[in-house]
């Protein structure tokens, strides 16, 4: 199954970039090891219109762009679901042997997450309740999908 991350905004050389790309890779190489593809980044502009709404509009077809064929969407929004990392994993296996073929992660801008998507996603995640930047949520995310492949193969780095 391919998984996707698609996020506005773009991650700069730092810390910040070498903490997802550490998790991007290990993720990667367990991942095969259970079905999973190395995951893909897909970076999608920032808008520059002037209004809120016309940016998360302009952000959002970019993000609705990346996805095709017979997907999982997971929007990623402060007013979602907190999922342990249990649950997540059992959700990705679940989609994973239900013969879906891919999943998609969804970050929007500084805006917010566009609510005009081609279908409603499948799982608003949150990582708690609290606003936060988005290189931070993409490496959370980057981290969550890492420990659901180790959960997922009986890997001791998740301990409860």
């Amino acid at each position: 199954m391919r998984l996707t991350i698609a996020a506005v905004g773009r991650l700069k050389a730092g810390p910040e970039r070498e903490l997802a790309g550490r998790y991007l890779e290990r993720a990667g190489k367990l991942g095969r090891t259970i079905g999973l593809h190395p995951i893909e980044i897909v970076e999608i502009d920032e808008s520059r219109a002037r209004r809120p709404e016309e940016r998360i509009a302009q952000e959002g077809v970019g993000l609705t762009g990346v996805i095709s064929g017979d997907y999982a969407s997971v929007a990623l929004d402060a007013r979602g679901q907190s999922l342990t990392s249990e649950e997540l994993a059992a959700r990705l296996a679940r989609w994973r042997d239900g013969g879906r073929s891919a999943v998609v992660f969804l970050i929007g801008g500084a805006d917010g997450l566009t609510r005009n998507l081609t279908r409603p996603p499948d799982l608003t995640l949150a990582f708690g309740s609290a606003t936060w930047p988005h290189q931070f949520v993409r490496i959370m995310l980057l981290e969550q999908i890492y420990r659901a492949a180790t959960i997922l193969t009986g890997h001791p780095y998740h301990r409860a």
